[in-house]
């Protein structure tokens, strides 16, 4: 049995879908988080079934990539279709209602996110409507869980349409549907409330881009904060005495030399030490965790409470200006967390120019979470003003590049319409549950690439390479850049991970100046393997080689002109 997910973007399908199926979907409060459909098995009945999570649409009329791939898994029929709406918008979600209805297919209507309307003095008679549809109606709310089992109750018996539908114009279903949100719905006087107030203030640019440059700066003091108070009471404790311990067990039960370097280093400083289960265990579990885990706690609240989408507006002029619009800020918001969702999601973008454009800029511009994590771990000990440097001019070269590429690439940039949700309070268990997750998977990837990237660092040390590397790359890493000679390997590895590269310059007795040099350097020149490939999809190979020969010479200029700034 196939059961297909359909529905406008922003109405919580993917969370509905999660709960529906236990998948550990990452849900988002903006438009465009799903540019390729999900499959997961859910139990209805005694049988297994599959539920297919289409990509949010506003109609069955393509007119986008997105809106074709949804007409595409449609086109190839399902037993059964769960039409998820917007309580809060019934008549814009109806169109695509009746546009199911039209194919006659088994369908339900879940009424999601129930409790915002009730909050906005909306009230829709659920009996009405299913007389009004002819089919199965049930109010949910994804978040809380509210509904969800009439809802796997209604799929079991979910019948076609007693009658056919038909529109002769899009002007005739639009009657309809004004027909039926007067027989159904009802909207009651009620005052403005704070959110109203707040959704009001914070999308006009004379009060936005303030609000927008404080939401910024608070959340990244608040990271930073919580990051150095975890550090200092937890993560620092338990590593100091761990270090201790494994050391003496280490070199009371290995005689050889060799190993115990390759275990636990030469020093015994963490950050110096090189060890696999030193370093290699303190810089993702001690340095990085303590700031990433408040990092994605902070993202998670912007993503829910709906602040990003305005973000996106306020944004939206200077957008414009670098040959890309607001609805960009998808993928530099979803690279905030990792590049390769992000790189996927230009999709969304129509242009080619566009799509370059936004894969380029975000990749080169914008640290992924754990990078952001490791230089605010780095840098924290010496003061907010570093870590702001380092963003400020990727900021910079963000505006700048774009600005040049814009000019010098041909092609259109076409607009797209993005809706703007309303703000909602975010709910602490989905919350919680969505930076679970997004940890976990970072440890899963991370530690493994870390431990890799000790064990090459200390086969460099231990050859030689290290001292040929730095010398050959001297004129540049030295006498451009003005890092130390060793800087360069850590380089080369953050072609694996850019963290793990960031992590290697702890142990190199760096000032804060120089971390500031390196952390931008390493940020532009490459991107990480799994970024790259991805791209290699996405853009094609001249296009990622166009991109990539364009990042190294940005990060070259710009690495340069930072080290005579700050000299």
């Amino acid at each position: 049995m196939k059961i297909l997910l359909m529905g406008n973007p922003n109405v919580g399908k993917s969370v509905i879908f999660s709960r529906l199926t236990g998948i550990e979907v990452v849900s988002a409060n903006y438009p465009g988080t799903t540019v390729e459909y999900t499959e997961g098995r859910m139990k209805l009945g005694e049988q297994m079934a599959t539920l297919v999570d289409a990509p949010g649409v506003y109609s069955l009329d393509p007119t986008s990539n997105v809106e074709e791939v949804t007409r595409q898994i449609f086109a190839q029929g399902a037993d059964v279709i769960v039409n998820v709406i917007d309580s809060t918008n019934l008549e814009r979600n109806l169109n695509l209602t009746l546009q199911i209805l039209e194919w006659g297919l088994p369908t339900v209507v879940a009424l999601n996110l129930w409790d915002v309307a009730t909050h906005k003095g909306i009230e829709i008679d659920t009996q009405a409507l299913e007389k009004e549809l002819g089919v199965s109606v049930v109010p949910t709310v994804a978040v809380s869980g509210q509904g969800i089992y009439e809802l796997v109750e209604a799929l079991a018996g979910a019948k076609a349409p007693p009658s056919p539908i038909h529109f002769e114009s899009s002007d005739q279903r639009w009657a309809r549907i004004g027909e039926i949100a007067g027989k159904t719905q009802k909207v009651l006087h009620r005052h403005p409330s704070i959110f109203d107030k707040l959704e009001d203030i914070s999308i006009k640019p004379m009060s936005g881009i303030p609000i927008a440059l404080l939401v910024l700066y608070f959340s990244f003091s608040l990271v930073i904060r919580i990051g150095e108070l975890l550090q200092l009471k937890i993560t620092d404790p338990i590593f100091f005495a761990y270090s201790q311990f494994i050391s003496e067990v280490v070199e009371s039960h290995i005689s050889s030399a060799l190993l115990r370097n390759i275990l636990i280093g030469t020093s015994p400083e963490l950050l110096k030490s090189f060890g696999i289960i030193t370093t290699g265990l303190y810089i993702p579990l001690g340095v990085v965790l303590p700031f990433l885990i408040p990092f994605y706690l902070v993202l998670g609240i912007l993503e829910d409470i709906g602040y990003l989408p305005r973000l996106s507006v306020i944004l939206d002029a200077l957008m414009h200006r670098i040959g890309l619009h607001g609805a960009a800020i998808l993928p530099c918001v979803l690279g905030m967390g990792c590049s390769v969702p992000a790189v996927l999601s230009v999709r969304i973008l129509e242009s080619p120019k566009q799509r370059y454009l936004a894969a380029t800029l975000m990749t080169m511009a914008i640290p992924c979470a754990s990078q952001s994590a490791m230089i605010f771990g780095i840098l924290a000990p010496y003061g907010l003003k570093y870590i702001l440097m380092v963003y400020l001019t990727l900021f910079c070269t963000f505006v700048t590049t774009g600005f040049v590429l814009h000019r010098l690439i041909g092609g259109e940039s076409p607009e797209i319409f993005m809706e703007i949700p309303p703000y909602r309070m975010p709910n602490l268990r989905s919350l919680l549950k969505k930076t679970f997750i997004r940890v976990r998977e970072f440890l899963k990837e991370a530690v493994p690439y870390i431990a890799l990237g000790m064990i090459v660092m200390n086969f460099f040390y231990l050859s030689g390479l290290m001292q040929i590397i730095g010398r050959d790359l001297r004129p540049v890493v030295s006498g451009l850049l003005g890092l130390p000679s060793d800087a360069a390997t850590a380089l080369i590895i953050g072609f694996l991970r850019k963290d793990v590269g960031i992590g290697m310059f702890a142990p190199l007795d760096m000032s804060p100046e120089q971390l500031v040099i390196a952390s931008v350097v390493l940020a532009m020149y490459f991107p990480c393997v799994a970024t790259f490939m991805v791209m290699l999809k996405e853009l094609g190979v001249s296009g990622t080689l166009k991109s990539v020969a364009l990042r190294l010479v940005a990060a070259l200029l710009v690495g340069t002109t930072l080290h005579f700034l700050l000299a």
